[in-house]
């Protein structure tokens, strides 16, 4: 029997167990793979249960970010492969920038495929970057970049600092946030991370309590833009610091000549939680 894909991706995280043979990871660089997901059909019911738990409205298109989820299991079957040189659980995911270059209609077929490269120094470990192409037939219609980190010894001097966004003052609404989203995006995705579903896994793992997926913070920024929004657009955040569940966070966003900046922050102290931006193609 296969191992189930998030015990496979935290088996590497555990000590003592990390140090087994084939779960030990020994690897020092990223692999030369591409890993690909052809013929997926973008399904009506899929697509209506990823919007109504991001906050997007009914269409007869997928929501800008709704690609990444249908690539999630390739990020996942990546990092853990026996190659791949770091645990997928721990690893920090820190920057993700999709590019729309068309809406993708309900009924497309579409295939991705993904690799990493750009594995290099950051001003606080290893950071690297998960890239990958939706087409449908031979048109390139989604990309999208993921940038994560495995906290290290890094390089204050000279390390990559990341992508810097303009911090806005949040003055929109407060969301409240259940306790259960991260179960609900985590059904949806696929991503069953345990620092997302109960306070006792998220525990287990260095957090007080669970928290939101970054993808999910950043699916619901882009909700709250969609209306103004053009149909071929690139949509960048950072993740900052965790909103932890149930909580509270304020939308903001300040319109700019090439699109709009946004935020999500703490309500009290203003603290970001994401910061992001959109740029029309």
């Amino acid at each position: 029997m296969a191992i189930p894909v998030m015990l496979k991706a935290a088996l590497p995280a555990i000590p003592g167990v990390n140090q087994l043979p084939g779960i030990k990871k020994t690897g020092r660089t990223l692999p030369d793979l591409t890993l690909e997901r052809n013929d997926v059909v973008v399904e009506r019911r899929e697509v209506d249960r990823y919007a109504a738990v991001c906050g997007f409205p009914t269409k007869d298109v997928a929501p800008v970010p709704y690609l990444h989820m249908l690539a999630f299991p390739l990020h996942m079957a990546l990092m853990t492969d026996a190659s791949f040189p770091f645990p997928a659980i721990g690893s920090v995911h820190l920057e993700n920038s999709i590019t729309q270059h068309r809406p993708v209609a309900i009924g497309e077929t579409v295939s991705l495929s993904l690799r990493a490269d750009n594995l290099r120094t950051s001003t606080k470990g290893r950071a690297w970057d998960m890239n990958v192409v939706g087409t449908v037939d031979d048109e390139v219609v989604w990309e999208s970049v993921s940038t994560y980190l495995r906290v290290g010894k890094g390089d204050k001097e000279s390390g990559d600092p990341g992508t810097s966004f303009t911090a806005i003052e949040a003055k929109g609404p407060v969301w409240s946030i259940p306790e259960n989203i991260g179960r609900t995006y985590g059904a949806v995705s696929g991503d069953r991370n345990p620092i997302h579903l109960y306070p006792l896994t998220a525990k287990a793992l260095g957090f007080p309590r669970h928290i939101a997926h970054g993808m999910w913070s950043k699916a619901r920024c882009i909700a709250a833009l969609e209306n103004r929004l053009p149909d071929k657009v690139k949509v960048e955040v950072g993740f900052k610091k965790p909103i932890f569940l149930p909580g509270k966070a304020r939308f903001g966003a300040e319109a700019n000549p090439a699109g709009w900046d946004f935020a999500l922050v703490n309500p009290k102290s203003g603290a970001p939680h994401l910061l992001g931006r959109t740029t029309a193609l």
